[in-house]
């Protein structure tokens, strides 16, 4: 499963030598998953307020590949390595829309959780509709690939 969106690179979120700035890499994947999930029907939103679930960063690790400047369009690109009982595995990158160079990219580590009434989290199993959701998801036809091949090869 993989999904994408379209950015573009605002003031500040790399420096004059165009290297971004990691805190930008992580907002890229973390905006780009949740509009995800929206796209699926699990706006993060609507989850927390009427189930009192999320998802949580585990783990994450990303690298700087290539330079990006003001103004650029940028293609950031989630694929789904892995589902586990409580998690979700990413692979992501983000590339320049014109180039096709690879920007950035790394591995993200979700976990499902029930946040309970003092505001702490348990994990918790991944509902099977959202598994469904997310391994169906090339049947939402709005959402079709870009005809950047080889970015996708994550």
């Amino acid at each position: 499963m993989m999904y994408w969106r379209e950015l573009t690179v605002n003031w500040g979120e790399s420096d004059p030598f165009g290297l971004v700035y990691y805190p930008r890499m992580l907002s890229w994947f973390n905006d780009t998953e949740h509009e995800l999930f929206r796209a699926i029907g699990y706006p993060i939103d609507v989850m927390i307020k009427n189930d009192r679930t999320t998802f949580v960063m585990g783990e994450v690790h990303f690298r700087f590949v290539g330079p990006v400047a003001y103004g650029d369009r940028v293609l950031s690109i989630i694929k789904l390595d892995k589902i586990g009982r409580s998690t979700l595995h990413w692979k992501t990158r983000c590339i320049n829309a014109q180039s096709g160079a690879t920007i950035c990219e790394g591995l993200g580590t979700r976990v499902y959780a029930h946040i309970k009434e003092d505001g702490s989290l348990d994990s918790a199993q991944i509902p099977q509709e959202m598994r469904d959701a997310l391994e169906n998801f090339e049947a939402f036809k709005h959402l079709e690939a870009i005809p950047f091949k080889d970015a996708f090869a994550l």
